[in-house]
């Protein structure tokens, strides 16, 4: 079985608590809850969140999908340095921000969502994980397509082998097939 690379999972759960703290603050000051200023705090918080959550980290097998539009959040998470690479830091970041949105109702949710991201990201940072960007790749030389992988097939799959192929009717006894078993009228 293979390692599991808790970063990944922190970093989804961080960016979905961040969106819906954000959302629980909207509703929060919008319904001009009790004590709302606990709400327009989640607005900034999410938005902070979302921010430093949207650029996902290169994963430790090579196989990482950037989301759209990650390259300018990259930058500036990357120009940070080592607040934003290690993931204790972010644990603890995240633990502190979480706690404001527990005084009102509609931030709890985000408040307790972003807490088990601060706890998958101490997770992570126990393990010895940390945040590496996904850079673009250079643009390898390209080897040139053969002649033959630059045309379509002329004919529908299932496609015989080469030699077995027909021949063109233009030459009529070139396009003859030659039977390789003996064929002999019988006459009983």
């Amino acid at each position: 079985m293979g390692k599991i690379e808790w970063a990944m999972w922190a970093n989804e759960q961080a960016l979905a608590a961040g969106l819906i703290l954000l959302t629980g603050g909207i509703v929060g000051v919008a319904g001009q809850f009790r004590d709302w200023e606990f709400a327009a705090y989640a607005i900034a918080a999410g938005v902070f969140v979302c921010l430093l959550e949207y650029p996902r980290g290169k994963r430790n097998k090579g196989t990482s999908v950037e989301r759209t539009g990650q390259y300018c959040f990259t930058v500036c998470v990357k120009s940070f340095g080592p607040l934003t690479r290690n993931y204790y830091v972010r644990a603890f970041l995240h633990a502190a921000i979480c706690v404001p949105g527990g005084f009102i109702l509609a931030t709890v949710l985000g408040c307790v969502c972003l807490g088990i991201a601060s706890l998958i990201y101490l997770a992570a940072a126990i393990r010895g994980e940390q945040w590496e960007p996904i850079l673009p790749r250079k643009e390898s030389a390209r080897k040139p397509v053969g002649e033959s992988i630059k045309l379509p097939p002329q004919n529908p799959p299932p496609r015989p082998p080469a030699e077995m192929r027909r021949k063109r009717a233009e030459d009529l006894e070139a396009a003859a097939y030659v039977n390789p078993i003996a064929v002999t009228a019988n006459d009983e």
